[in-house]
């Protein structure tokens, strides 16, 4: 039986998370923002209630950095080698995390629930069948679970 938990980690291995649920919803973010964020072709963020984010081991550095909607972000660092770990936007401030799925220990395990801002994808990348794809953002009660909803309201009501 799989877990419904997932733990993460830095590369130097100062920093470990675990989440406590799986998260609300999955992007795979083809922004030009992102691709320039990450030095890739596209973002793969795992939102969840930050509160469900548990601290094994270290403290992450919050870095304040700019985002495309001009009110920018904090990404959540590892003070020694500073690999990314989570960003909490304006939008949400600290009550939602956008986890990168590439620190899980088993990234696989959470593929993207949606494809967005596509109109910026690399045209190398090929978007798999059966995902949904959107050319920016998208309407969140069109692809969310109502459980996931409801999950979302509940952390953005504590702010």
């Amino acid at each position: 039986m799989t877990s419904d938990t997932f733990d993460g980690i830095c590369t130097c291995g100062d920093l470990r998370y675990h989440l406590t649920s799986p998260p609300l919803f999955v992007h795979c973010c083809h922004c030009s923002w992102c691709q320039r964020e990450s030095g890739a072709a596209f973002a793969l963020n795992a939102l969840i209630e930050t509160d469900r984010v548990q601290l094994l081991q270290g403290e992450p550095l919050l870095v304040d950095t700019p985002s495309h909607s001009g009110k920018g972000q904090q990404i959540a660092r590892c003070p020694r080698c500073h690999i990314a770990l989570w960003s909490h936007f304006a939008g949400a401030g600290k009550s939602l995390a956008f986890v990168r799925v590439g620190t899980l220990n088993e990234p696989g395990r959470l593929p993207p629930d949606i494809h967005i801002f596509t109109s910026t994808r690399q045209p190398w990348v090929i978007l798999p069948p059966g995902t949904p794809a959107v050319s920016e953002y998208y309407d969140r009660a069109s692809h969310w679970t109502a459980e996931s909803l409801v999950r979302r309201q509940a952390a953005l009501a504590d702010r």
